[in-house]
């Protein structure tokens, strides 16, 4: 049963990936099915990242609650590291205090990856 939802959760990243040009229409059923089948984060941090890189400004609204699911969802933090560099730039770690002040998704990931240097 786990098996095939993974499987199903690949479906729907690559379906993504294939129609990125045309599928944001789609998006809420798309997030939605990601957040059903994906149990460990994988699917909902590489749709985040694969967003991110082809057309940040057009899922805009999507990228952050990809990231949400992906926060959530991985419990072993496998996948949540990608996203640091991926949406917050190559310079992030110039930028922690400030990230971790203004995103709250920033400072949920930098918490879980970094906890014994989060001092506020």
């Amino acid at each position: 049963m786990a098996e095939e939802k993974e499987k199903d959760g690949l479906g729907v990243y690559e379906y993504i990936v294939n129609h990125y040009a045309d599928c944001l229409d789609e998006m809420q059923s798309l997030y939605d099915k990601l957040m059903e089948y994906d149990s460990t984060g994988q699917f909902l941090a590489s749709s985040a990242r694969f967003l991110a890189a082809v057309d940040r400004e057009r899922y805009s609204q999507w990228i952050p609650l990809l990231a949400e699911g992906t926060i959530e969802k991985d419990r072993e933090h496998k996948y949540i590291g990608s996203l640091l560099q991926a949406l917050w730039g190559d310079d992030y770690q110039e930028n922690v205090e400030k990230l971790r002040a203004s995103d709250d998704n920033f400072r949920r990931i930098y918490k879980r990856l970094y906890p014994s240097g989060y001092g506020l």
